[in-house]
């Protein structure tokens, strides 16, 4: 279930499957997953590793190895273009100008042998066709709106020449500098301690009031969720399990899991004597998905239709959806408060 107006829809996932093909066989990361993000609004995708989360996130500019991994179904909508049948030419021409994407490792994904200048100029040349005069001073202003300080002198320096929180602020400049419509940002604040994360959250919220662009954030931290989400998918095994606003995952949440991940996260008024409540059990194997629900093995409320049948999306309210056999009626049978007998 999606909240956005339809009109305002930028882009549209509909009933994405991704699998990736291993010695040990076929592994299915994603599992009809579906989505919106409309106009200046900030869509969350959380979940523990190996959910599915980042796969979705690069299927989107097809940015996974393509030896390896098949999109099998579904459907990609960029204002109504098809991106799964684009060819490699055309996505390079929509990757940087269009849709944009953040990347986790800063050390990993930038050139730690080319100037940064020369890095973020790089895509405005290729995009905007402008001199090298004119694209440095792109690159000056990007890097000051970021917030690193004496961007003139600090485009002719090295990636070892500055410190994580900076490098992923010329991340952010890299990525934002052409103007993109669509900012993907995977686990940009896990590296970083809680002082940097809270600048990048801020930077992000400053960069979309001043370009309205819509944001998708990769991130297994609630707490980055609660400080910048509008909309909240959770992923579980390749499934998005529960969608909403985002108070209404945090106040009011439906799926076992969701209920979960909030439970274990650590809070200002507990006890600190009390240890933390992990979620028991490990995720499903998905060489071979389990035939019902995935939770199914790790849920406290599991009746036998979990680990039968896959449930489908239930509405909760018209922006809050959860995939979980407990909104079926007739689980109330099964957990009915027992009778008590009086004589």
């Amino acid at each position: 279930m999606n909240a956005t107006n339809p009109s305002d829809v930028l882009l549209e996932v509909d009933n994405l499957h991704v699998s990736f093909t291993t010695h040990g066989g076929e592994v299915k990361a994603v599992r009809g997953v579906s989505f919106t993000l409309g106009k200046g609004e900030t869509l969350a995708i959380v979940g523990e590793s190996g959910c599915g989360k980042s796969v979705t996130a690069r299927s989107i500019t097809r940015l996974l190895p393509e030896i390896s991994s098949k999109i099998s179904e579904g459907s990609i909508r960029y204002k109504g273009r098809e991106l799964t049948k684009l060819s490699e030419k055309q996505l390079r021409e929509l990757r940087g100008s269009e849709i944009s994407m953040i990347f986790q490792d800063a050390m990993t994904a930038l050139n730690p042998t080319i100037s940064i200048g020369e890095q973020i100029m790089e895509g405005i040349i290729r995009h905007q066709k402008i001199s090298r005069a004119e694209a440095r001073k792109q690159a000056t202003e990007m890097l000051g709106l970021v917030g690193i300080s004496n961007p003139e002198m600090r485009l002719k320096q090295y990636l070892h020449e500055f410190s994580g929180g900076m490098r992923q602020r010329i991340m952010i400049a890299i990525a934002a500098v052409c103007n993109p419509s669509v900012l993907i940002a995977d686990e940009p604040t896990t590296a970083l301690d809680v002082t940097i994360q809270a600048q990048i959250i801020e930077l992000f919220k400053m960069l979309q009031t001043k370009t309205g662009v819509s944001i998708i954030i990769i991130t297994h931290d609630l707490g980055v969720v609660a400080n910048i989400a509008d909309r909240v998918n959770v992923m579980y095994a390749g499934k998005v399990v529960e969608a909403g606003k985002v108070d209404e995952l945090f106040y009011n949440p439906q799926h076992p899991y969701t209920k979960g991940l909030l439970a274990s996260m650590p809070r200002l008024d507990t006890d600190k004597s009390l240890p933390l409540t992990p979620i028991a059990g490990t995720p499903p194997d998905l060489f071979a998905p389990p035939q019902g629900c995935a939770f199914a093995a790790r849920c406290s409320y599991a009746m036998e239709v979990c680990g039968m049948y896959q449930p489908e999306q239930s509405a909760v309210s018209g922006s809050h959806s959860v995939a979980c056999w407990l909104q079926d009626p007739r689980s109330q049978l099964v957990f009915q408060p027992p009778i008590r007998v009086t004589s």
